[in-house]
């Protein structure tokens, strides 16, 4: 299997409008942002960030791996699969695997 790096850095917040201009202070300009809280912000090339306001939850942050064509993963039969690819409501196919130390990993790839 291959990923092709970072794709996204995805962070719940308690503050969603705070973290944006944390973030663009740091440099990040905003991509875009929703009507419910969210908005994603990139800084030059790298991978974007993608903030969510969760006012009951812990903030929490997530690594997302691309992957450029599922049909093409191919998973050691040591990689735990937590959910196969399946389509998400923002228009990509994620699976989420899980390696040795418990932590969780989503792969994304384009829709069909």
């Amino acid at each position: 299997m291959t990923t092709d790096g970072i794709d996204a850095v995805y962070l719940t917040t308690h503050n969603w409008g705070r973290t944006a201009k944390f973030f663009q202070a740091l440099g990040f300009r905003l991509d875009f942002e929703t009507d419910h809280n969210s908005g994603q912000l990139r800084n030059g090339d790298g991978p974007h960030v993608f903030v969510a306001e969760v006012p009951n939850q812990d903030p929490s942050m997530q690594l997302v791996l691309k992957v450029a064509d599922e049909t093409k993963v191919q998973l050691d039969p040591t990689v735990e699969v937590v959910t196969p690819f399946e389509d998400t409501h923002y228009g990509t196919r994620e699976m989420v695997v899980r390696d040795p130390d418990g932590r969780t990993w989503t792969l994304q790839a384009p829709a069909k």
